[in-house]
């Protein structure tokens, strides 16, 4: 299984960016899809996840802003994130659980770095 991630980049504050990551080589089905992120010196927090169904679950700090999706024909997770802040500047990270397989997988992360 590969995920890669896409989106990631410099934008100004109150920009919209969207972050992308697809599925490859998964003979598996996908269960939960999920964004994680990780500041510098801080320890990876978890943002966003979507069920196999489309529930959509949100990390309180970006309730509002923050769109999570799945296209599930292509294997793929979206993360459109709006009204940017300088505290969303983070290492992106895609995760993914499968059916039936105990660990989730982890996408290589993409950089979202927001400027005031």
């Amino acid at each position: 299984v590969q995920l890669v991630e896409s989106g990631g980049g410099l934008v100004q504050s109150g920009g919209s960016l969207t972050l992308s990551c697809a599925a490859y080589e998964s003979t598996f089905s996908i269960n939960v899809m999920g964004w994680y992120r990780q500041a510098p010196g801080k320890q990876r927090e978890w943002v966003a996840s979507i069920s196999s169904d489309g529930e959509t679950y949100y990390a309180h700090s970006v309730k509002g802003r923050f769109t999570i999706s799945r296209d599930n024909a292509k294997n793929t997770v979206l993360l459109q994130i709006h009204s940017l802040k300088p505290e969303d500047t983070a290492v992106y990270y895609c995760n993914v659980n499968f059916v039936g397989v105990r660990d989730d997988y982890w996408g290589q992360g993409t950089q979202v770095t927001v400027s005031s």
